[in-house]
């Protein structure tokens, strides 16, 4: 039986692949019943699409997959803490409950800046487990955002 570990390195060989493409690497993969259903990454870029976050990828096409909008009882494994729109996606979704890697200090809206999953005044809430392989999801942005300001600074002189 894979464990949360198991689908947290899935979602880093997808932020891996975002990394490779010049999208900020995020990966993202949903579970449901100890099965991957989806999985994907960041490509706002590639699809000139703000919404297209690995998570709301993951959770559309998980969705078509499961021919149902309601995805009650699926987990989905993220590598970077879901931002304000991701948030929403996952309690439209119903999902059950939340991995992600890193905290995101300056959009996250698990704990970091809102703690939208579990707000008593919405509707659903989700359990939530955070800092699963922190370090390497911390580490692959961090790579990304230095060689992106290095390439930066080149291009400047």
């Amino acid at each position: 039986m894979l464990t949360d570990i198991d689908f947290m390195n899935r979602a880093l060989d997808e932020a891996r692949k975002a990394f490779d493409l010049n999208e900020v690497p995020i990966g993202a993969v949903l579970v449901y019943e100890g099965r991957i259903l989806s999985q994907a990454h960041n490509a706002p870029i590639a699809g000139n699409d703000a919404s297209a976050h690995a998570e709301m990828l993951t959770i559309r096409k998980a969705c078509q997959k499961a021919s149902n909008y309601r995805l009650t009882g699926a987990e989905l494994f993220v590598t970077l803490e879901p931002c304000i729109m991701c948030a929403g996606a996952i309690l439209q979704a119903r999902l059950k409950r939340v991995i992600f890697g890193a905290r995101d200090p300056k959009a996250g809206a698990v704990f970091s800046l809102y703690h939208i999953l579990n707000d008593n005044r919405l509707n659903h809430q989700v359990d939530v487990t955070e800092g699963i392989l922190q370090k390497e999801c911390g580490e692959i942005l961090s790579r990304f955002f230095k060689e992106k300001r290095i390439r930066a600074d080149s291009t400047i002189k």
